[in-house]
């Protein structure tokens, strides 16, 4: 069995409120075993064998519309994938440090050139972003409430769909599960 993470879009936002034993039950009653959830932000923690996980997305996608009456974008990762994005470094140190916000937003497939592109243009002296695989990330240097930037704004020029985390969200569920990289040995 391999755990992952499915990074659930639109669940406790936008006056949409779903309890996270609801979506336990939810996740548990499509056969998924060791489910968890992580504050009620949408981060569904669960084991299965790695085997069939495109339709795993659409089963869950189906599951929440049918359960819930609206779409939930589901967004799955391995939690070596997770691992790697907690610890990579899409900008210098400093630039972080001095930031107000790092989130990272977790994408079905990689950017198109085109939509990276159209991304690469909302650039502003508030708002910077870099793409790495299927995570786009951005660094907002004042308060989020300050940037033109969201994600619905992303959506929009991408054409595609995402949800987003603080990086500190991903960094605590790595350290809470203990989840490593591949290439990571036990202590």
């Amino acid at each position: 069995m391999t755990r992952f993470v499915a990074f659930l879009r639109a669940i406790n936002v936008g006056g949409h409120v779903v309890t996270m034993e609801k979506l336990r039950g939810l996740f548990a009653a499509l056969g998924l075993k060791e489910v968890e959830t992580f504050i009620a932000s949408g981060n569904v923690i669960f084991a299965k064998p790695a085997a069939g996980l495109p339709g795993l997305y659409q089963r869950i996608e189906e599951r929440l519309r049918t359960s819930l009456g609206y779409e939930v974008k589901t967004f799955i990762r391995s939690e070596a994938e997770v691992a790697a994005v907690a610890s990579y470094q899409p900008f210098p140190k400093p630039q972080v440090q001095r930031a107000k916000a790092l989130n990272v937003g977790f994408l079905a497939a990689p950017l198109e050139p085109s939509a990276k592109r159209l991304l690469m243009g909302l650039k502003t002296e508030i708002d910077s972003f870099h793409v790495h695989g299927r995570e786009v990330y951005w660094l907002c240097k004042k308060g989020q409430s300050e940037s033109t930037f969201s994600n619905a704004v992303f959506e929009k020029a991408a054409n595609c769909r995402a949800t987003f985390r603080g990086m500190n969200t991903v960094t605590r569920l790595v350290a809470k599960y203990g989840f490593r990289t591949t290439g990571d040995k036990e202590p």
